[in-house]
């Protein structure tokens, strides 16, 4: 699996057909899944799938700025209900197609449509597609490029996900899919992502790779908040297995809307030429763009408010996928 600093010919994302759990109004998760495809669109083509019922709502919000591709969805995160593209040992681009039940067979969650988005997704672009036994997300997978992959236990071990399946047996299906040597297992994710509607523990928002061995990890500073010890688990766990791992801050705030808060700027996205970075209006903002913009010289910093976002559960790497060139 490339790295995602690595060319891409394109971002595929996904228009909300619905929102779950959540006050918030279709319109405006439509609005805020919008701005990061125009946050995008000046530096890549993205190309989104849409319900074809949707297609007209779509193409309003867009301004012209994305391809729309029609298939039948339950949901819109395109990281975890996408293909995960790879390259064979002749170089050729192959589609990962894991199996998809809703983060779990989650009681709220519908999956029958989106577990087939990978496939749809890999014969639009043009990329044979190779269906997985594991379930398993994108957010739930980080590598360097390199041969290098980290996890969560709280995902991949889930029982909702892979019932009685080994640690042993999913490195195995892991390295061979992904084509790395090295997996390095944390124990859990962010606090907040436990709660409903939470993917129990992605570590896309944890964990940043942005050299081979050097990963950016979220640091929250807020000795009130639970994930001081949660971040401290992912330094440890980084430095143990030989990964420079580089304090990137966490937004400080504890609550929101009375949840543990679990926003993050390891949540960005990069692509052609910019990094996409999710912002929450909060002191650590600065910081966490000239970080990122240090450690990806020539690539724009583009900033776009992921409050919307998490407030329906994930933030702009959530809602991305990359196909490599």
């Amino acid at each position: 699996m490339p790295a995602e600093w690595e060319e891409h010919i394109c971002t595929w994302m996904a228009f909300p057909p619905t929102v779950y759990g959540t006050a918030a109004p279709l319109e405006g998760a439509r609005r805020a899944w919008m701005s990061v495809a125009h946050a995008l669109s000046p530096y890549e083509p993205v190309h989104m799938m849409v319900r074809p019922e949707d297609r007209a709502a779509a193409e309003d919000l867009s301004g012209g700025s994305v391809h729309f591709h029609e298939c039948a969805l339950d949901d819109a995160w395109a990281r975890d209900i996408g293909p995960t593209f790879v390259r064979d040992i002749d170089g050729q681009s192959r589609a990962v197609d894991w199996r998809f039940n809703g983060w779990g067979a989650q009681s709220w969650a519908r999956w029958e449509n989106d577990d087939r988005v990978a496939a749809t997704v890999a014969a639009e672009g043009g990329v044979p597609a190779m269906r997985s036994t594991m379930v398993n997300e994108g957010g739930g997978i980080e590598v360097d490029g390199a041969g290098r992959l980290v996890v969560t236990s709280t995902v991949q071990e889930d029982p909702g996900r892979n019932p009685g399946v080994s640690r042993d047996a999913l490195n195995d299906e892991l390295a061979s899919r992904l084509g790395v040597e090295q997996i390095v297992w944390l124990p859990r994710g962010l606090t907040g992502d436990y709660l409903d509607f939470g993917t129990r523990g992605h570590v896309d928002l944890l964990v940043k790779f942005v050299a081979p061995g050097v990963a950016l990890f979220h640091d929250q500073r807020n000795t009130e908040h639970p994930d001081v010890e949660v971040s401290r688990e992912i330094r440890d766990a980084l430095t143990a297995a030989g990964i420079d791992a580089v304090p990137l801050p966490a937004p400080r705030r504890l609550e929101v809307e009375g949840r543990v808060c679990d926003w993050s700027y390891v949540n960005c996205y990069v692509a052609n030429g910019v990094v996409v970075l999710g912002t929450y209006d909060d002191p650590a903002d600065d910081e966490a763009a000239d970080i990122l913009a240090a450690h990806f010289p020539g690539r724009n910093v583009v900033r776009v408010d992921a409050r919307p976002l998490f407030a329906l559960g994930g933030g702009v790497h959530c809602i991305t996928q990359q196909q490599p060139r």
